[in-house]
């Protein structure tokens, strides 16, 4: 308690528990969406056996990379976030497992959608 001068009265500083970063969350359930996109894109990529196949792969390999690329950003902010200093009645954030896993699962997802459009074009090819 923090006597305010000159007055009967005082500010009272609650304990204000941690919250779990919702950057933190968003990154973990796109970079999940970006490997379960990826995987839709292998299968695209090892089954056309024309340039059909290519057309479809392509199509989802955009937004299996934009899930990824977007889980990597949402993770990097949940970071920063998590990261930042706050003073004791600021909201602090938790979540950095929940962050590193997102950008992970982001990567993976971006690098085996890409992976996935190579195997489409080498199958057409072949």
């Amino acid at each position: 308690m923090d006597p305010v001068p000159g007055t009967p009265f005082a500010v009272v500083h609650l304990d204000v528990p941690p919250v779990t970063s919702g950057l933190a969350v968003g990154s973990l359930v796109a970079g999940i969406v970006s490997i379960l996109v990826s995987l839709l894109v292998i299968c695209f990529g090892a089954v056309g056996q024309d340039w059909d196949g290519v057309w479809a792969a392509g199509a989802f390999t955009v937004l299996g990379v934009l899930a990824g690329a977007g889980a990597i950003g949402a993770g990097l902010l949940g970071l920063r976030q998590i990261r930042r200093p706050a003073a004791p009645p600021a909201v602090r954030f938790t979540g950095r497992g929940l962050a590193i896993s997102g950008v992970s699962c982001g990567g993976a997802g971006l690098l085996l959608s890409l992976l996935g459009l190579g195997l489409a074009l080498l199958v057409s090819l072949a």
